[in-house]
């Protein structure tokens, strides 16, 4: 138990530096960030990206849906950071989540969460009912193609090294998992994440049939994420390599957008 509280705090730690040294400054080139900022993450898991902005003294909301990561975020909050006064963490489906009650924020943080998402044209339209008018979102995911977009290095056999393996179909992506031993509720979760799983094609498509505008897209062939886990500098995609639909999510492992709602 403790291994793993230890494990879980050094996510909560490379949450925070990634999120202070690349996703700040890209929401800042349209967004800036005060004490005055309403703060809202979905999807929050231990809190890790949400520490810039408690101690910047913004007000701050976590929601997830698993109970034991918002319990490690009460917790990492406390300890890392400076005041959490105006931090509150809920265990809440979104859907369930009442606008009236909940008020609107001005940033909606949504870091490789929106690739578990069911219904994702449902669910960025229901998202205009939490963010100003003026209030931008931030997304952050890899895209479907790329070579573990399949969340297959969660394994615990060897399969966690194989790439794009969790593209095949899905009878036979699960064959293979029960052959090397990985547990039924790791194959659910990964064939969830199968049918769940967004490209980058996919989520233009749903960004442009909605209520938002894009503001800003950015197609990493490194994931600024690899800077404090592998010590590989981010690197964004070629032009060209950019300009060519579909084929572009085998080689993407992160994309970043800001969107805002259509005046």
């Amino acid at each position: 138990m403790i291994e793993r509280r230890n494990k879980r705090e050094i996510y909560f730690q490379e949450q925070d530096y990634t999120t202070e040294k690349y996703v700040v400054p890209y929401i800042q080139k349209h967004f800036a960030v005060d004490s005055n900022t309403r703060v809202l993450e979905i999807g929050c898991g231990e809190g890790g990206n949400l520490k810039y902005f408690i101690d910047k003294g913004c007000e701050v909301l976590g929601l997830d849906l698993n109970k034991r990561q918002l319990e490690n975020a009460k917790e990492f909050t406390q300890k890392f950071c400076k005041d959490t006064s105006k931090t509150s963490f809920l265990n809440l489906n979104v859907y369930n989540a009442k606008p009236e009650e909940l008020g609107k924020f001005d940033l909606v943080m949504m870091r490789d969460v929106i690739e578990h998402i069911p219904d994702q044209e449902k669910f960025i339209s229901f998202l205009l009912n939490f963010v100003k008018e003026d209030g931008v979102v931030f997304f952050g995911f890899p895209p479907w193609y790329m070579p573990f977009g399949g969340h297959q290095q969660g394994c615990n056999s060897f399969l966690r090294a194989v790439p794009y393996f969790h593209i095949l179909p899905s009878f036979l992506y699960k064959f293979l998992l029960k052959l090397f031993g990985e547990s039924e509720n790791k194959i659910a979760g990964l064939l969830q994440t199968k049918v769940t799983g967004i490209s980058i094609d996919g989520f233009k498509r749903i960004v442009r049939k909605s209520q938002w505008n894009v503001l800003n897209e950015t197609l990493y062939l490194i994931n600024p994420n690899y800077d404090i886990k592998f010590k590989l500098k981010p690197r964004k995609q070629l032009p060209i390599i950019r300009s060519i639909p579909f084929f572009r999510n085998f080689v993407t492992t992160c994309a970043y957008y800001i969107i805002t709602p259509k005046k």
